[in-house]
């Protein structure tokens, strides 16, 4: 963190609105630093709501808002948010983008809500840091800004003095962080009781690490669509991203360079996150054991699957199917009705995973570290899981996205992973 300048006050906390912007997320942090609490051991911020543009500002449901503040007031802020951005295909207004550039360079700590962290990454403060967004547009906002390190895994990410979070809910966590970092657990924790919300939620508390994702929409096109679709379809089978390579008719460094620029993503990360999500899948709906399905999953040893699912999901995979289940329990009797009309239907028996259309994913980047899967690499096993909101890791520099350096926790991480959709998929959101 640097100095903060005389003119700004580290508990001045101004919130920047543009019009077009949701109001729910707009609200977020009003309610956390706009409501006097000092009864319930809440010290006090003052709230400045600042105007980003010229005019009323429209929200959802046609209401029009009228901020006290306009850019000017940013000047004293120690704190400023940008809750939301109305469109994540619009460039920021100018004007709003050098205010906030000003107020950075100025020792103030920006924090980016959801869409927000596109206000921030147009004003070039996420270029080289870690930070998350919704994951739904955290494909755009790394491919877009591919010197941004997106990781949507992370409820929010704090880098000192740029934050940004994750969707909606988020944002509260986010915004009780930056409580709980200027007056301690105490306060943040009594913050959490008025708004009737967890003082910290951890990932696996709260399944976050949602691995599905949509894609900016020109993906979709691309020839090499076809090739992932493929490679979806054949998750079973052991091949590695030469062999993807030569399905494009490309050799290797002009396909991860082609894949990169379309996804911001290594292909390899790509590939090793989809075996991780039909084991995850696999884990929900059928009864094999883990062996089985790193077999099933194109794994080369269950120590792989391991490896790698702990990396992503922060689990292992028997701990993750244990927890899938205890948040189910009313599924059970469905499950062992399944399993009864297998055990007595004569033929072969019916697998347990019950086939859908090829999902449309988006994964955040793998650590990949030589563990072995379906090109025959092995390695060691996995980390141990982390809880709450972290600063991603960043994998070495080898082109493969393997580790080139000692293993260990850095300040950034790299680039977005990505996938196409097959041609039975669309894009959501």
């Amino acid at each position: 963190m640097r100095k903060l300048s005389a003119r700004r006050r580290p508990e001045v906390v101004a919130v920047l609105l543009f019009s077009g912007g949701p109001i729910f997320e707009s609200s977020i942090p009003l309610s956390v630093f706009g409501i006097d609490r000092q009864d319930a051991g809440v010290p006090r911020y003052r709230l400045l709501v600042c105007a980003g543009e010229e005019g009323p500002l429209r929200t959802t449901g046609g209401l029009e808002l009228t901020a006290p503040y306009g850019l000017e007031a940013l000047s004293r802020a120690g704190t400023v948010v940008v809750p939301t951005w109305r469109s994540i295909s619009q460039a920021p207004p100018p004007e709003a983008l050098d205010a906030i550039r000003r107020a950075h360079e100025e020792g103030a700590r920006i924090v980016g809500l959801c869409t927000g962290a596109f206000v921030l990454a147009a004003a070039g403060l996420l270029d080289g840091r870690p930070a998350t967004t919704h994951w739904m547009y955290a494909p755009t906002l790394a491919k877009r800004y591919p010197s941004v390190h997106v990781d949507p895994r992370e409820l929010f990410v704090d880098d000192g003095d740029v934050l940004t979070s994750a969707g909606t809910a988020a944002g509260i966590d986010l915004c009780l962080h930056v409580v709980r970092t200027d007056h301690g657990a105490e306060a943040a924790a009594a913050l959490a009781r008025r708004l009737v919300v967890p003082p910290r939620r951890s990932d696996w508390q709260t399944g976050q690490r949602h691995l599905d994702r949509s894609l900016p929409e020109e993906i979709g096109a691309d020839p090499l669509a076809e090739v992932v679709a493929w490679a979806l379809e054949h998750l079973h089978e052991q091949f590695d991203v030469e062999a993807l390579a030569a399905r494009a008719y490309m050799s290797r460094r002009t396909f991860d360079r082609r894949f990169r620029s379309l996804t911001g993503s290594a292909p390899l990360q790509w590939l090793i996150t989809q075996r991780v999500l039909q084991a995850q899948r696999l884990l929900e709906t059928s009864d094999y054991s883990v062996d089985e399905v790193a077999g099933r999953c194109g794994f080369r040893s269950p120590v792989a699957l391991r490896g790698h699912f702990r990396r992503q999901l922060g689990s292992s995979p028997a701990s993750y199917r244990a927890a899938y289940r205890a948040r189910r329990p009313q599924d059970e009797p469905e499950r062992e009705r399944e399993r009864e009309r297998d055990r007595t239907a004569p033929g072969p028996e019916l697998p347990a995973l019950r086939r859908g259309p090829v999902s449309t994913v988006l994964a955040a980047p793998a650590k990949p570290d030589g563990d072995g899967y379906g090109h025959g690499v092995h390695g060691p096993a996995a980390h141990a899981p982390h809880n709450g909101p972290r600063v991603p890791e960043q994998p070495g520099g080898r082109p493969d996205g393997g580790e080139a350096g000692p293993r260990g926790r850095l300040r950034s991480a790299r680039g977005l992973g990505a996938a196409l959709p097959g041609p039975r998929d669309r894009p959501v959101g």
